[in-house]
């Protein structure tokens, strides 16, 4: 009996869900607030328990409007009311950070408020002649902040033309191997093709198979998931990253799209 529940636990850790479960610590945190953040949505997305993580993010003081964006949102998924965050995303006025105007947008929607038109202007505004989305207003447009870009216009309800040059923009940084790189000629990567997934299917697009096969290539025995296929780097970071593809839900997680 006990070699058989043994087994049944050695399987249950071998899924992608239970290998980002079994890295949850006692103080309900998975590492920093950022991890926690991400693998609290992860979990969410995945349909499954996240333990302490809302009372864990509830404790921590986000110093950037990145991060108080991203646990907000995290806290709302989790069925938290992160009124203290929301607060503060509310004054959220666009600066040169883009990547903050977006999960400002998203973590607003995740806890059902509206995104407000001026930081949809903004991001609208900061789409990049290629079609797609930086951090920064003056950088490069890369793959994975297009695709949470993505997910945010679509959130504030945008369509037309700004989300079919985002989708042109991703699908050009699809590599053979059905994986997606966050910048052209860097090779694929299991985020980026995550990411991709989910602004594929925010923008209402079919984000194919091979793009799932690609991720299904890079998990491992154990239930994580590699970065690429040439290195193994932050698995439990990665891992949460890829629950949300694997479920199919785009960001915000309550959304009825």
């Amino acid at each position: 009996m006990k070699l058989l529940t043994t087994l049944a636990a050695a399987t249950a850790l071998a899924t992608p869900t239970g290998y980002v479960q079994a890295q949850q610590r006692d103080d309900g945190g998975f590492g920093d607030a950022q991890v926690t953040a991400w693998a609290t949505l992860g979990l969410v997305a995945a349909g499954a328990p996240t333990g302490g993580a809302a009372d864990y993010l509830a404790r921590q003081q986000p110093e950037t409007a990145t991060d108080a964006a991203l646990v907000a949102m995290a806290r709302a998924a989790a069925g938290d009311q992160p009124e203290d965050l929301l607060a503060r995303l509310r004054r959220h006025r666009p600066g040169k950070l883009v990547n903050a105007t977006i999960w400002t947008i998203l973590a607003l929607r995740q806890a059902g408020e509206l995104a407000p038109r001026p930081l949809v202007q903004a991001l609208l505004g900061a789409q990049r002649p290629s079609g797609g989305w930086s951090w920064l207003a003056s950088g490069a447009a890369d793959a994975n902040d297009t695709a949470a870009a993505l997910q945010a216009l679509r959130a504030a309800d945008v369509r037309g033309r700004s989300i079919d040059r985002g989708v042109a923009f991703l699908r050009r940084h699809q590599n053979r191997d059905g994986g997606f790189e966050l910048t052209l000629g860097r090779g694929s990567d299991t985020q980026s093709t995550a990411w991709a997934i989910q602004g594929l299917l925010a923008a209402g697009r079919v984000p194919g198979t091979p793009a799932f096969r690609y991720l299904a290539r890079m998990r491992r025995p154990d239930g994580s998931y590699r970065y690429n296929a040439r290195y193994v780097t932050t698995p439990l970071w990665v891992t949460a990253q890829v629950l949300p593809a694997l479920a199919r839900k785009p960001f915000p997680l309550n959304s009825s799209r």
